[in-house]
């Protein structure tokens, strides 16, 4: 409520300045029309945040401070920006389409440019202009639930991860609560009550209407603020099944010392290493493989202890992060074929496959083909696929089983490998690094000893196929368990409690 009342207050405070300038001079009405429609076919979330990480570092350079760009900020500059279309145009339609001899009437009485447009023209377009209000009400409150990817906590957090884990009681409950609480439904109305009162001059029912949405709105803000005096640890997860059960499990062992905890899941790769070099975040699991390549931009492959080694120094000296140590596991990049097909085509290692790479059809998670990974794989075996295709990982699996892919880069910790019976590609060349699951600390808690006790037991303690029959429990079709459920069979199989 807070972030969908914030943006839609900002967006109004620029659309009515546009619209002033815009509603007498086609030189500047069409610009700004075409600027305001082109941003609402741009993913300005996705958009934004690379955006923002620049302008923070080059504030922080120039001036010596830096601003969040996780979380609200780059969610309610986009929010904002996807407003203002429905109000700006509306606004102007109505202003043009005014009656000729009604503006005229008005100069004859000797009414001033100003006057005109405060006593004339804007509560003649009002009704209009409340409805491209209400419109991008109910727009912010639906597309809120986008900013998930990007560490802003809404009803996206239960869609997202219902999605990923195939759990849909969580992606109806998302979608119903944004409905059954009548977030949107209630804004409509309280804004048509506003429209009314200012169509018929009724006073009474635009500050009835009015003052029933700051309530909300206070509401909703002193609930926030509550929230953020609580303090304590921030654990964050990327956007898949392992990591939602790493994050309860993490979150569980602070917990145990007395401090609140909180989640911030799903978030996307880049994303959460940037927060916790930024202290956004307190503490997550990483990949060294992604790391090595991504963060580090290396290509070389060292063993793994040289890896480890070499990231826990380069990673404290070039961002201030600590890498605690290696659960004790890898989950690395592998391809997988259905076990029927790799045995008539003969394939058993990527080497093989690329013989017969031109007739089959590749499908990956959303980041794999912008990974070197990738472009290592492709350059070192010939590489070329008929087609590639990129899905969640949960619906990548089901685009396997279905025949609508032939390989897919599935992940070697994932129970689905053995539940599918997939055939794991062997890479005789090594092209794919180690992937080892490390616990990272950002900086403001590199040197917390409370923090370093509660999670250095997890260093080495979980084997593989622990691992793998944690996250069988969340991602299998029946039966299935939560992450904190499997977070919680994962600590007593493991012996941490």
């Amino acid at each position: 409520m807070l972030l969908s009342a914030a943006s839609l207050a900002l967006g109004i405070a620029v659309s009515l300045p546009l619209l002033v300038a815009a509603r007498r001079s086609a030189r500047v009405r069409w610009p700004v029309l075409a600027g305001a429609s082109l941003i609402q076919t741009v993913p300005g979330i996705a958009l934004l945040y690379p955006l923002l990480l620049g302008l923070s570092a080059l504030t922080h350079r120039l001036l010596g401070w830096s601003f969040p760009a996780l979380g609200f900020l780059p969610s309610l500059l986009a929010l904002t920006l996807y407003s203002i279309l429905p109000i700006l145009r509306n606004g102007i339609t109505a202003i043009l389409n005014l009656d000729p001899a009604i503006l005229q009437a008005a100069r004859g009485v000797g009414m001033t440019s100003r006057e005109r447009l405060l006593r004339v023209e804007l509560p003649l377009a009002a009704p209009m202009l409340m409805a491209g209000v209400r419109t991008s009400a109910v727009w912010m409150i639906g597309t809120a639930t986008l900013a998930t990817p990007v560490g802003q906590t809404s009803l996206g957090n239960y869609i997202f991860t219902g999605l990923q884990m195939e759990d849909w009681v969580w992606v109806l409950f998302g979608c119903a609560v944004a409905v059954a609480l009548a977030l949107a439904l209630v804004t409509d109305q309280l804004l048509a009550l506003i429209e009314l009162g200012l169509s018929r001059r009724r006073p009474a029912f635009a500050w009835l209407g009015l003052a029933v949405l700051l309530a909300g709105v206070a509401a909703a803000a002193a609930v926030a603020l509550r929230a953020a005096d609580r303090g304590g640890y921030l654990v964050g997860a990327k956007n898949f099944t392992e990591q939602y059960i790493l994050a309860s499990l993490i979150a569980a062992r602070l917990r145990a010392t007395g401090h609140p905890v909180a989640e911030r899941t799903g978030l996307g790769s880049s994303l959460a290493f940037q927060a916790l070099a930024a202290n956004e975040l307190d503490v997550y699991v990483d990949y060294s493989g992604t790391l090595w390549n991504d963060i580090l931009h290396r290509t070389s492959r060292p063993p793994r202890p040289v890896m480890l080694r070499e990231l826990r120094t380069a990673l404290k000296r070039r961002y201030g992060v600590d890498l605690l140590g290696a659960l004790g596991y890898q989950n690395a990049y592998v391809l997988a074929m259905r076990r029927s097909e790799a045995k008539a085509l003969g394939v058993r290692t990527i080497a093989q496959l690329a013989r017969v790479a031109p007739r089959l059809i590749l499908g990956a998670d959303l980041e794999f083909f912008a990974r070197p990974t990738w472009k290592a794989l492709e350059r070192r075996y010939g590489l070329h696929f008929r087609a590639l295709r990129q899905y969640e990982p949960t619906f990548m699996y089901h685009a396997l089983m279905s025949g609508e892919v032939d390989v897919i880069t599935a992940f070697s910790s994932d129970g689905r490998i053995a539940e599918d019976h997939l055939v794991v590609l062997k890479d005789p060349l090594h092209v794919i690094p180690p992937y080892d699951a490390v616990i990272l600390l950002s900086p403001r808690r590199a040197h917390d000893a409370e923090l370093r006790r509660a999670l250095e037991p997890l260093i080495g303690a979980i084997p593989i196929g622990l691992m793998r029959r944690a996250n069988y429990m969340v991602d299998r079709r029946h039966g299935k368990r939560s992450p904190r459920q499997a977070a919680e069979w994962l600590a007593r199989a493991a012996h941490l409690r």
